[in-house]
């Protein structure tokens, strides 16, 4: 029997990063599910379409075809029709690119099934903003994963520098602000904490030990 770990939170609080490397930890396999909204909207992008509900979001998903592999690491990677674009949906633009495109209920609708079928044959640890509220609402463990705006911005600012962006600190904290501000207001499965989920704020600690606390969380709990 297959065991599902749902981790929800906000836009920058390392979910991607803490999530792949409990599941490597665990021997679960990690999936990024904010990786197949950015890459929808990296197509949408491409296609000059506007990240609205209508015919021509709806036009855009019956062309593309959005896959979920894992390399010869174990690594997960995001396929755009065959094209690897693991790294080109990490940018600022693509991440409010995904904000907006995942309050279109086709688009929804789309990834859902992809999402449960994943969790269906095997045990995961599954990201994302509405894991336990809505894709995968009987997960056997749930966690909401958290920090304060300008910690999350930070990590980012840090993460880009790093990266040999040219980026502004103060343009991050709005972009945070502000996709904390879409996510949660959003109409179709905004971003909240499911009642059963296991809150972790790692606004004061760093990366190996917001690792271990998600570890402990699952195991005390597995």
């Amino acid at each position: 029997m297959s065991i599902a770990i749902a981790i929800d939170g906000p836009a920058g609080a390392g979910k991607s990063t803490i999530s792949k490397a409990a599941a490597k930890r665990l021997g679960f396999i990690y999936i990024d599910t904010g990786a197949l909204y950015r890459t929808v909207g990296l197509a949408a992008s491409r296609a000059g379409v506007e990240p609205v509900e209508g015919k021509a979001v709806d036009s855009l998903l019956e062309k593309i075809k959005v896959e979920l592999t894992f390399n010869e690491k174990g690594e997960q990677v995001v396929l755009l029709d065959g094209e690897d674009v693991s790294s080109l949906i990490r940018t600022p633009e693509a991440s409010m690119m995904a904000s907006k495109i995942s309050a279109i209920p086709s688009v929804r609708a789309y990834l859902l099934d992809l999402q449960r079928d994943m969790a269906k044959t095997n045990n995961v640890i599954m990201d994302g903003r509405d894991i336990g509220t809505v894709v995968l609402p009987n997960a056997e463990i749930k966690i909401f994963l958290t920090a304060a705006p300008e910690a999350r911005a930070k990590r980012r600012y840090d993460e880009l520098v790093e990266k040999g962006m040219d980026v502004k600190y103060e343009d991050i904290l709005s972009d945070v602000i502000t996709r904390d501000y879409n996510d949660s207001h959003r109409e179709i499965a905004p971003l909240k904490q499911a009642d059963d989920a296991v809150l972790a704020d790692t606004t004061e600690i760093n990366l190996e030990q917001s690792i271990e606390l998600i570890v402990n969380i699952i195991k005390e709990r597995s």
